[in-house]
């Protein structure tokens, strides 16, 4: 199992500025996801929370779950949060970190991100694609089993 986590705002996903993030909801990314996963062999499951302590404590326990790796899209939080950033590197998962807009073409404080560091790759700028080819990645990497 991938897991996906989704961080502040990207409930909004499809309504929240269209013109950065697209039209696609986070359901359509579940549904695109799911064909994928299934395609793949496995499976994955998406969460969103709006709430820092959460995603850490998915983060936290993503292997217990039976986890083989996570795609995190942190939202603002990847720019803002040591804490996140630390949960990602405290996990032996392999973490991909995905970002829907790119970041580097956006304001200032987005081109930095605390928790990319911590992960093994970062996605960014590909819209809602971005997710398929970090769980394509998770999925075929030695790294993931």
């Amino acid at each position: 199992m991938i897991l996906v986590l989704n961080g502040p705002n990207l409930n909004l996903l499809g309504k929240r500025e269209p013109g950065v993030y697209g039209r696609a909801t986070l359901d359509d990314v579940r549904a695109d996801l799911e064909g994928l996963a299934a395609e793949l062999g496995t499976r994955v499951e998406l969460r969103q929370s709006n709430h820092e302590g959460q995603l850490i404590d998915w983060l936290h326990g993503a292997a217990a779950e039976g986890a083989r790796g996570v795609v995190l899209n942190p939202g603002g939080l990847g720019h803002t949060s040591v804490a996140l950033r630390d949960a990602v590197a405290a996990i032996e998962l392999p973490v991909v970190e995905v970002h829907v807009s790119n970041v580097h073409a956006r304001e200032p404080f987005r081109h930095r991100s605390l928790t990319a560091g911590a992960c093994v790759g970062v996605v960014t700028g590909l819209g809602v694609r971005g997710y398929g080819l970090a769980v394509r990645y998770l999925v075929e990497s030695s790294s993931a089993g």
